[in-house]
């Protein structure tokens, strides 16, 4: 009995702890439905959590208003290519930490460690004022190339490589495959856990960037969601029932892109925290 009591406790703190987290998420979708005088007036109630009047009207209100279609391509082009550049560089990386032997291998792999710790607006302002020479403001390079190379992303190959076997590699070079052929027959094939973390880790991180595309972005050319979202809410009239239905829209490739990875994902964290 004391067994079952403790487990329906730990459950229901469980159950409670999940219902705040749910509840902004829950309570931004069904408004996104709701006409905009009833997404405030219900906000203490219960029936904040239950779409009254349901309708698309807001989502068609935001096309309406702004140009959506533009920030989603924006925002899908600059995390996608980050996400991209981003696997195949930090990838090699990694790669080269955990196998090859070359000199100064030990003290840049520290370099590394210690760039993990590094805040970014630590470097935002001098990054800023470089890009700002070079010519790149307002631009997608500038959005997508300073963050291309990720420290934490190099480690969590690193990691991973590292409690790869070697039998395999070491049969591919003894048939003359090099070290990049090794990399791309055998090393990737095997190594998709790590590969679909890293992808759901950059993804999330860099489709909700924010601070970053407002400082070098001026106009609705190159502007990403997140920075569209924090000028949408300011437009006259304050209409919030838009302003979540933006939300949702925005939200809505993140889920996907997790549910498309989650089994990977789960077996990627599960990998690499085994071999700390």
């Amino acid at each position: 009995m004391k067994h079952r009591a403790a487990r329906l406790l730990f459950f229901s703190a469980l159950t409670a702890v999940a219902a705040v987290y749910i509840a902004p998420v829950a309570f931004m979708l069904v408004g996104s439905f709701k006409p905009d005088a009833r997404v405030l007036s219900e906000a203490g109630s219960w029936r904040a959590f239950f779409p009254a009047e349901a309708s698309l009207q807001n989502y068609r209100d935001v096309f309406a208003r702004v140009d959506f279609t533009r920030y989603l391509l924006n925002s899908l082009w600059i995390t996608g290519a980050i996400t991209v550049g981003g696997l195949v560089v930090n990838s090699l990386a990694g790669y080269a930490f955990a196998r090859l032997r070359w000199r100064g291998r030990d003290r840049l792999l520290l370099l590394v460690i210690l760039l993990m710790i590094l805040p970014y607006e630590a470097i935002a302002v001098p990054l800023f004022y470089q890009v700002s020479l070079l010519g790149w403001r307002d631009t997608y390079l500038v959005q997508i190339l300073p963050f291309i190379a990720n420290a934490f992303s190099i480690y969590l190959f690193y990691s991973f490589f590292l409690g790869l076997p070697r039998d395999l590699e070491d049969a591919a070079r003894v048939d003359g495959a090099g070290a990049l052929r090794t990399f791309v027959e055998i090393v990737v094939p095997n190594s998709k856990p790590v590969f679909a973390t890293v992808t759901i880790v950059t993804f999330l991180f860099f489709w909700g960037f924010f601070l970053w595309p407002q400082l070098v972005t001026s106009g609705d050319r190159v502007r990403p969601l997140p920075v569209a979202i924090a000028t949408f809410q300011t437009l006259p009239p304050l209409r919030w029932g838009d302003i979540l239905a933006f939300g949702v829209m925005m939200v809505a490739p993140v889920v996907a892109v997790f549910l498309l990875f989650q089994r990977w994902f789960v077996r990627g964290i599960a990998a690499t925290g085994s071999k700390e």
